[in-house]
């Protein structure tokens, strides 16, 4: 941007951060809005809170400098800083709720920043801006070499000084940051996070602004829905496809896995307990930075569900606009169509193109069945005397299914792959041949299997004959293979 008169003095009159730095009132505005938002990370805050935590820093405030210091309720100074002249906050109504909200704009952490930037530092590390600095320039090197000879050259020489440095390790001489490099460093990394969650309520903004700009096209538009979501859709890939809209993609499904939440919790606790950063008395919110990251890229996801959702209501709307036309024509014809029922139309009404009669030829029809009566007889049955043997019907069987796949389960969790032969091995069949059925019935219904009919398995049983005796059975079948 170009720092000349004309933009510095559209800046003066219309950013709400220059607006913040010439009020009155600044110095209240900018340290209550600090320690309510800014200090604990606080994306929004309801209004009954907010006022609460106002009114006792106004009452403080009126204590020292006089009753007269600020006349105003805090609930009249908040939707004074929250109006359009002034922008410093965001009013806004969560879904589902009546109650008021209220949020920072990105104008006014820019200015919170940039007045604490103004104090004097007591320590001011260069060290650790000048590496990173190096390190993003070889970043953006080694990122952009095309030359496939060039880049193996590169990765040879950073493994080589890797190698070196392993060799120096393995031989006592490690490499340590002095108190001053630490401190540097850390510091440089506390700068960075809070303009990390910063850049979070910027991009929020720009996806809010894509929002309010949908619903006013929505509210208005007279044409075509195609056109409109065309239209729509185009603006939000245009933001999604931007250079901020894939950074901040890239950020989240970084930050989003699992694995990389764990190291970051356990580098914090490791830098957080060093004796020279300690020194320095960081926040303890810096423990969990990384999960205020990931609340701050959940409220921008959150915008962007809304934007889809009102499409979803455009759609659903327009939708039962167009039922509504459609069932009003129908009625008209319906109207039109009675008022004509007692006064026909003479002469003709209606032709139809080539009518011709269906011919069905009548072999084509089935002949006549009769329907066949059965005849009942009335029969008394007549009780026998002969004894007979009831042990038939108690020497059913019941194949436990259940059991019989708990089995075949525990034999694939060691293996990819079992035959039936290798199942009736290692747990022989208790009901023979039934048995034997029912593991094939599971390979068929519960479990995948494979059928060889190159090799042949044989089964083994024991049962009883006629007589009672135990005697050896056999069955031979292709091999059927389990897979897991």
């Amino acid at each position: 941007m170009s720092l000349d008169y004309t933009t510095l003095e559209l800046l003066k009159q219309n950013h709400p951060a220059w607006r913040l730095l010439r009020s009155d009132h600044a110095p209240l505005i900018a340290g209550f809005l600090h320690r309510a938002f800014v200090a604990p990370n606080q994306r929004l805050l309801a209004q009954a809170d907010l006022a609460e935590a106002l009114e006792d820093e106004l009452f403080g405030l009126r204590e020292r400098l006089g009753g007269d210091a600020f006349p105003k309720s805090a609930l009249d100074y908040l939707n004074d800083w929250a109006a359009n002249d002034k922008g410093w906050l965001r009013k806004f109504y969560r879904q589902g709720s009546d109650e008021p909200y209220f949020d920072l704009t990105p104008a006014t952490e820019k200015a919170i920043a940039w007045l604490g930037s103004l104090t004097e530092r007591a320590f001011v590390g260069t060290e650790s801006r000048l590496l990173t600095l190096f390190e993003l320039l070889k970043q953006i090197s080694a990122g952009s070499e095309t030359d496939p000879e060039t880049r193996i050259a590169e990765l040879r020489k950073r493994r080589a000084d890797i190698d070196a440095e392993i060799a120096r390790a393995e031989a006592g001489d490690l490499a340590l940051l002095d108190d001053t490099a630490l401190k540097d460093r850390f510091l440089q990394f506390t700068a960075l996070a809070r303009e990390l969650l910063g850049d979070f309520r910027e991009v929020e903004h720009n996806f809010r602004g894509l929002d309010r700009r949908v619903r006013e096209r929505i509210a208005l538009w007279e044409g075509g829905k195609g056109e409109l979501l065309q239209d729509i859709m185009g603006e939000r890939d245009a933001i999604a496809d931007s250079d901020q809209g894939r950074s901040f993609r890239a950020f989240r499904d970084f930050l989003m896995s699992s694995r990389r939440q764990e190291e970051l919790s356990a580098l914090l606790e490791k830098v957080l307990a060093l004796q020279p950063v300690a020194e320095l008395r960081p926040e303890a919110r810096l423990r969990r930075v990384h999960y205020d990251w990931l609340e701050a890229g959940e409220h921008t996801q959150r915008t962007v569900a809304e934007l889809s959702k009102q499409l979803r209501r455009f759609l659903d709307d327009q939708a039962w606009l167009e039922n509504r036309r459609i069932m009003e024509i129908l009625h008209g014809i319906e109207a039109k169509a009675l008022a004509l029922r007692d006064n026909q139309p003479s002469g003709e009404v209606m032709s139809i193109a080539e009518a011709a009669a269906d011919i069905e030829l009548p072999m084509e029809r089935p002949l006549h069945t009769p329907t066949v009566k059965p005849r009942i007889a009335s029969l008394i049955p007549e009780t026998g005397d002969d004894d007979l043997d009831a042990t038939a019907l108690f020497s059913q069987i019941v194949i436990d299914k259940t059991q019989l796949a708990r089995h075949i389960r525990h034999a694939l969790q060691d293996k990819p792959q079992i035959t039936l032969a290798e199942l009736c091995r290692s747990r022989p069949l208790q009901h023979g041949l039934a048995e034997l059925v029912a593991y094939l019935q599971l390979g068929g219904d519960s479990f995948k299997t494979t059928v060889d009919e190159n090799a042949e398995d044989i089964i083994f049983w024991q049962a009883l004959d006629e007589a009672g005796r135990e005697v050896s059975k056999q069955a031979r079948l292709p091999r059927v293979i389990f897979v897991r």
